[in-house]
């Protein structure tokens, strides 16, 4: 990291110490969304960390966004806290790099100053990452859009004042390409037209997903951002943004969950001797900071190609990939060096690890990363 990015990562550390992992299994025991980490890490000014400056943002890229999210994520907050920001600190790249200046000037400084939220509804039921078939309509009628559809897994959707939303405006049987004929929106969340059911899940209690139902809403051409059909194409430019900045949040929980464990492993007295001097436990702990470090150096380096406008998807895509299996086995090992108490809340490494097992889920799955892998580096014909 540069000097600079040092400095970020010891301000945010400082910052989290007052959300610590009590704070964290609270709200994963009770849910609700976490406002008062979000408005304080609003107040340090983290959340524009990636937006330009004269939409009232820091300016910087996705390596510090980086830094800031894996910061986070290891402080104990793991999945919770960095879904709690994720929308505002790069969900809106799209936003960021298309929509016409007055809507910049409409849309980010709120998001910036935590003064709104925002949801992110692209996913629908059934279609899974083939995004192409979406099948929520924007019609358009006059000066409004008519939206008709559902989404599924929108994070947020409780609390959000606005959505960025992907529906297809020309049909798919009337396109050259199934990639075109999508659009985004910035837009309103109007709860009169939009009814949004909360899904039970297994982790991340304290941030809200969600089964969205789209019922006539009319959405103003004034927030379409860029051109009508072009949404797909808007929708990649924040994919590998997406995949480096999720990597560097599942390093930052597989770091906690070793530091916790490596503590356990010293504290804990067995047979007269701490359990840290049998190498059935310092190995696993030692491989997974291996690994760990190794992933980390992956997520580093696509961050540098993203920001200097290099080609980047192989890389983001590999440190997403290496990230999420790091950490997940980072977390496995806290889990079975604590033995029983690792199956305790009290511990804190069974939430690691239950948040942990998410990034193996998303924002894209591993089978869906080799195959892009073995096809855009390695030249392998299409496996789908």
């Amino acid at each position: 990291m540069t000097p600079q990015q040092k400095e970020i990562r010891d301000a945010v550390l400082k910052m989290c110490e007052r959300f610590d992992d009590e704070y964290w299994r609270e709200k994963d025991d009770e849910g609700g969304f976490p406002e008062d980490f979000y408005q304080h890490v609003a107040a340090g000014g983290w959340l524009g960390i990636a937006v330009p400056e004269r939409y009232g943002g820091s300016g910087l890229g996705i390596s510090e966004a980086a830094v800031v999210l894996q910061a986070i994520a290891e402080s104990g907050g793991a999945m919770q806290a960095c879904s709690a920001v994720h929308i505002n600190i790069f969900g809106l790249n799209p936003v960021s790099l298309h929509a016409s200046e007055a809507q910049k000037n409409r849309f980010l400084p709120p998001m910036v100053r935590a003064e709104a939220k925002a949801c992110f509804a692209v996913t629908e039921p059934e279609i899974g990452l083939d995004t192409t078939k979406l099948r929520t309509s924007a019609v358009r009628e006059g000066d409004h859009y008519r939206v008709n559809g559902s989404k599924v897994w929108i994070s947020t959707a409780q609390v959000a004042d606005n959505m960025v939303l992907l529906a297809r405006t020309t049909p798919l049987d009337r396109v050259a390409r199934p990639t075109d004929g999508l659009s985004m929106f910035f837009t309103p969340l109007n709860r009169e037209r939009v009814e949004i059911h909360e899904i039970a899940k297994m982790g991340r209690r304290a941030v809200d997903s969600n089964m969205l139902f789209i019922n006539d809403l009319m959405v103003p051409a004034a927030d379409l951002i860029g051109e009508e059909g072009q949404g797909f194409r808007y929708l990649l430019s924040g994919i590998n943004p997406e995949r480096i900045l999720v990597a560097a949040e599942a390093i930052g929980i597989g770091r906690a969950a070793v530091r916790r464990a490596t503590k356990y492993a010293k504290d804990r007295v067995v047979f007269g001797r701490p359990i840290g001097m049998n190498q059935g436990i310092q190995h696993p702990l030692a491989r997974s900071w291996a690994e760990l470090e190794a992933a980390n150096l992956m997520m580093l380096h696509a961050a540098r190609l993203f920001d200097s406008r290099q080609e980047c998807g192989p890389q983001a895509n590999a440190a997403k990939l290496l990230a999420a299996d790091a950490a997940f086995s980072a977390c496995q090992a806290a889990m079975l060096t604590h033995g029983g108490f690792g199956y305790a809340k009290e511990y804190h490494v069974e939430r690691y690890m239950r948040e942990a097992m998410l990034l193996k889920l998303v924002p894209v799955t591993e089978q869906m990363i080799l195959c892009n892998i073995a096809e855009r580096v390695l030249g392998l014909p299409k496996s789908y």
